[in-house]
């Protein structure tokens, strides 16, 4: 009798620590999964003045909707502009920071470069989800309707609200360049956190790859070699998958933010490969 009553005190003991797991485990999961946005997101918060500021001193000038409500900022291109470029910036900081992408970008032409800033950064009001980027997005690109040819440039998280419009208006976007992208942010949040039901769990989805099979315009890829944020090999399967007009490099020895400031050189190569395509690939 001593040990079947020592089996079953183990047993209880056992099953006991194990519900505790369990229960741990759900209060993990559950507490990752209302608080995911204050980890995808981080937003740099300013003040309507301080956003200014900041801009202005970058050359930066505001970008405003039809109802005069500050959705961004733009560089003016030197000269009569012959396009222009937007830029959907990555998970962190405002896109009042974001000159050293925008400022390289002018001076390879005569472009116009807006950088869209996303509800919840900088001053402007809202939430960052899923569907306030992509809203945004839409909004951005009705607003340059009158701008051609219009390239669309990414960074990292970027890369879902890109393929997005590139996707769903395929003939009004002439060309991409995406910097760290991913697959999906299914796949992504499976690396970065392969202990939680990530699939189940996510509120905000965005798929690249799903999207950019709408898209047959000039597609170009800058992976980092040594990013710590978004795995390189999904930035190189998003590349491969993609089966319009390409081009990849890959920054052997660049971490996840070390590849968004390019030259103009660089980015004139990149204005070459767009234009090169995007004839063709509209003409489909």
């Amino acid at each position: 009798m001593t040990g079947t009553k020592q089996k079953r005190t183990l047993r209880h003991m056992l099953t006991a620590v194990l519900l505790k797991l369990v229960i741990l485990y759900g209060l993990v999961v559950l507490l990752v999964m209302l608080l995911q946005r204050r980890l995808i997101y981080v937003p740099t918060k300013l003040s309507a003045g301080g956003a200014e500021s900041l801009a202005g001193n970058a050359g930066l000038v505001s970008w405003r909707n039809v109802r005069s409500e500050l959705i961004g900022w733009r560089l003016p291109a030197a000269t009569a502009s012959t396009g222009a470029v937007l830029v959907v910036h990555g998970n962190a900081g405002s896109a009042a920071d974001r000159s050293y992408i925008a400022g390289p970008i002018r001076a390879a032409g005569a472009i116009d470069v807006f950088i869209l800033e996303y509800p919840g950064y900088g001053c402007r009001p809202g939430n960052p989800s899923q569907r306030s980027l992509i809203a945004a997005g839409e909004e951005a690109l009705d607003l340059l309707s009158d701008r051609a040819p219009l390239f669309i440039v990414s960074e990292s998280i970027g890369a879902g609200v890109a393929a997005h419009l590139a996707g769903k208006y395929p003939n009004r976007v002439a060309g991409l360049a995406l910097l760290v992208p991913y697959t999906s942010m299914v796949e992504l949040g499976k690396r970065q956190m392969p202990f939680l039901p990530v699939a189940w769990m996510l509120w905000d989805r965005f798929d690249p790859a799903k999207w950019l099979e709408a898209y047959y315009g000039p597609v170009a890829v800058v992976i980092a070699g040594r990013d710590e944020i978004i795995p390189p090999d999904l930035g190189r399967r998003l590349f491969d998958g993609y089966s319009g007009p390409k081009q990849i490099e890959v920054v052997t020895g660049a971490g996840h933010n070390d590849v968004a400031e390019q030259t103009p050189d660089w980015w004139r190569h990149i204005f070459s490969f767009w234009r090169s395509h995007a004839a063709a690939a509209h003409a489909k």
